[in-house]
Formats: C-alpha cells, sequence, structure tokens
C-alpha cells in the first residue's frame, strides 16, 4: 500500500472511530454532512484535475498507487473525503464540548482579516495559478458569509479552523516532503507565491480555509432547512 494511502487511513482511523461518542453524536451529523463534503469534493476534484493536466502540480509516482481517474491517484479522491470528514469532526467536538463566546464577538475581525489577505494574493500574485484560483475561491466564500449567510456558527467555524490547521498541516507535510527525501505532490515553483511553512506552501493555509468553510455552510444550511420543515 502507498504511503499516501496510508496517511488517509491513518487521518480518518480517530475520527471515525470517535464518531459514536455519545456527546458529539458526529454520525446524525452525515445525513447533512456529506452533501456538504460531495459539493467541496466535486469543485476541488475538477481543479486538482485542471492543475495536474497544466503542470501547477504533479504526484509522484513513488509514494500513490496506479489507478488514476482523471489524472487523480485515488488517494487523491479519497483526501477530500478523508481530510473534509476528519476537520469537521474537530468542528463538531468543539460545538459538544467547548463555548464558542470569545470566538463570536471576533468573528467579523476575523472574516474581514481574511478577506484582505485574499484580495492582497489575488491582486499582487494574479499570475500564479495556484495562488489565484485558491484565493479567489476563499473569497468568494467568505464574502457570501460575511454579507448574505451571516452564519451564526462562524464563531465555531473560526476555532475549528484554527485547531485543525495542526493536523492539517502534519498530513499535508507528509505530502510536501517534510519526512520524505521527495514530496508526495509536488508544486511548479512557478504558479505559488514561493513562501512555505516548512515544505508547506503558504496557499494550502488559505485552500485549508476553503476545504473547511464550504462543506460547513453547506451542512449547516441544510441543519437550519431540516429543522425548520
Amino acid at each position: 500500500m502507498s504511503l499516501y494511502a496510508w496517511l488517509m487511513i491513518g487521518s480518518l482511523a480517530g475520527p471515525l472511530m470517535l464518531s459514536f461518542d455519545k456527546k458529539v453524536a458526529f454520525y446524525k451529523w452525515w445525513p447533512t454532512m456529506f452533501p456538504g463534503i460531495l459539493v467541496n469534493m466535486v469543485l476541488f476534484i475538477l481543479w486538482d484535475s485542471w492543475f495536474t493536466q497544466t503542470g501547477v502540480w504533479g504526484f509522484n509516482s513513488d509514494y500513490v498507487g496506479s489507478i488514476k481517474y482523471l489524472l487523480l491517484p485515488l488517494e487523491e479522491w479519497s483526501f477530500f473525503i478523508v481530510v473534509p470528514y476528519a476537520s469537521i469532526f474537530i468542528y463538531a467536538c468543539l460545538k459538544a464540548y467547548v463555548s464558542d463566546s470569545w470566538w463570536q464577538s471576533k468573528t467579523i475581525y476575523f472574516n474581514y482579516f481574511f478577506i484582505f489577505i485574499c484580495l492582497v494574493g489575488i491582486l499582487f500574485f494574479y499570475d500564479k495559478t495556484y495562488t489565484l484560483v485558491n484565493f479567489s475561491i476563499a473569497l468568494l466564500v467568505l464574502l457570501y458569509q460575511q454579507f448574505y449567510a451571516k452564519g451564526s456558527y462562524m464563531g465555531y467555524f473560526w476555532m475549528a479552523y484554527f485547531v485543525h490547521l495542526i493536523p492539517f498541516f502534519i498530513v499535508n507535510g507528509v505530502l510536501t516532503g517534510a519526512v520524505t527525501p521527495s514530496p508526495v505532490v509536488y508544486y511548479s515553483s512557478h504558479e505559488i507565491i514561493g513562501i512555505r511553512l516548512v515544505t508547506i506552501p503558504i496557499e494550502d493555509s488559505v485552500y485549508a480555509l476553503s476545504c473547511l468553510l464550504l462543506p460547513i455552510s453547506i451542512m449547516e444550511h441544510l441543519r437550519v432547512k431540516l429543522s425548520n420543515s
């Protein structure tokens, strides 16, 4: 089995086993969570395939399996199920065990700060494909939240975002070569800003935001509709 596959299995094992914790009862979230993960998966599989085709990034055959669809190894497809599932699990645990009172009061500042970061990235690095597309998607999702959805869950989202960066960076660190002679996923130096957190392109922290906020936004919208029906 490939290194990438083992990484996905390890990332899913804990959250899946703990999904039946009585207080969190994460399994009860599944009917509204998986539609959000599916929409998220379709969007990012399309950009992933396009980026692979155009050389924005690629996959090291030493660390992935031979089965591919739309130029993407099977492990990469699983990434868009496993990582959102594990990330939303963190969000659910925080909602079950922690108060968001401090975070809720600061939501507007976090929203505007990251909107500003995205605008700066787009304006100054529009010639970098990964940076431009990544920051544009994050900007759209944040603008939707700030000016339309105005979700009361955003305090918990921001808490979960900063907490989930720890495991997210561990997984991404492995994928970008922090513990291997060469990276599992390699990026074209022409399509990223070039600033890295150890081996991880700085843009991935913004990608992590979109990959968490988009499915949460859909999930919470569906939860409200179901509760009102």
